[in-house]
């Protein structure tokens, strides 16, 4: 009996340690639970962005983005950020005022654009207004003015602006006064961009210009004023104080601007010294009157970029705003666009023209 007990015991003592080892083997042999399931990457999730052309969502309708709200946008299928974004625009002072003001807040896509496009109706409020035409208000104003002949190179800002001129009229055409050396005729003094034309007749036979000095004469008596707007490289390197390479500048600089308008433009040049143009300041002349002007409404880029006063950064500026405003009825105007500051635009002014072309206008491209 006790033998067998003692069997019993062994027996057990073997079995066990079988047991633990069958178990373990079972553990290690059992697959694992993600083996059976097909793992596919994630993937993000779309984003929410506007759907394109080629399904374009039935909820897209009619909206002004100055008053549209949020919830209205989104359902349309604009994406959330792009609401958000236009909205924050809106709150911080932002208007909407053409089509394209949308295209230029943040988030948002040229497809996004060309689908909302159509979408987009600018509220009448808040359209942007055709300019009054400022000559016919100023006109209508001066009208009632009576003058009496008045020195204009001793004229104040505030006798300017006593006979009809606005107080900032005044300063610019004192400032332009100052620039070109002083208004020796009338001529010069129409030529001011803060002038229109119907005021400056108006002026024409009230104003007294300061007499011409005598012209000093070199040992050549019988040099003749030469009009730098016609001159040719002989004739201006009889002059004094100017070279053959003084009056290849000239010409080049004369065919890039269109033309001189006062003579004080040559000293511009760096190979014209302050010395020498005093040697034949007095034996020179302008003909303003040949000078080519810009059409600056209709200009192409590549007739822009090659004049000598206007930089890039006008470049880009002209081309952007008159694409947005449609054109400038004066230089006035051009200042308050940010095209030009005061002293910019007393330069370029005597050669641009606001009017139309002769020729059939080309469309400007970029």
């Amino acid at each position: 009996m006790e033998n067998r007990t003692s069997q019993y015991r062994r027996g057990v003592l073997l079995l066990i340690p079988l047991l633990l080892i069958v178990v373990i083997l079972s553990l290690l042999a059992r697959p694992k639970a993600y083996d059976t399931y097909h793992y596919e990457p994630k993937q993000e999730e779309p984003r929410d962005t506007l759907i394109t052309e080629e399904a374009t969502p039935p909820a897209l309708h009619a909206f002004d983005p100055n008053t549209a709200q949020y919830l209205e946008m989104v359902k349309m299928g604009i994406e959330r950020r792009v609401a958000v974004a236009m909205i924050r625009w809106r709150e911080a002072g932002k208007v909407y005022r053409i089509k394209e003001d949308v295209a230029l807040c943040y988030n948002m896509t040229d497809s996004m654009y060309r689908v909302l496009e159509p979408y987009i109706n600018i509220g009448e409020h808040y359209r942007i207004k055709p300019a009054e035409h400022t000559e016919f208000k100023r006109d209508t104003v001066l009208r009632h003015y009576t003058y009496t002949p008045f020195r204009i190179d001793t004229a104040t800002v505030t006798y300017l602006h006593s006979i009809g001129f606005s107080a900032r009229q005044a300063s610019l055409i004192i400032r332009y006064r100052d620039m070109i050396g002083g208004y020796r005729n009338f001529a010069e003094f129409a030529e001011c961009y803060a002038v229109d034309s119907t005021k400056a007749a108006e002026l024409k036979p009230y104003i007294i210009f300061p007499p011409e000095e005598p012209i000093a004469r070199n040992n050549f008596s019988e040099t003749k004023i030469v009009d730098i707007n016609s001159a040719d490289s002989a004739t201006l390197v009889r002059l004094p104080g100017i070279g053959a390479k003084s009056a290849q500048a000239i010409i080049r600089y004369r065919e890039l601007l269109g033309g001189y308008h006062d003579i004080s433009q040559i000293r511009e040049l760096e190979v014209v010294t302050e010395e020498n143009f005093c040697k034949f300041s007095q034996q020179i002349s302008c003909d303003s009157a040949v000078i080519e002007k810009i059409y600056i409404n209709f200009a192409r880029p590549k007739e822009l970029e090659v004049h000598p006063y206007l930089s890039n950064r006008m470049l880009r500026r002209i081309i952007n705003h008159r694409e947005l405003k449609g054109g400038w009825s004066t230089i006035e105007e051009m200042i308050d666009s940010k095209i030009f500051n005061e002293e910019e635009a007393a330069r370029i002014a005597p050669y641009l023209d606001f009017g139309t072309p002769d020729r059939e206008p080309q469309q400007p491209t970029e």
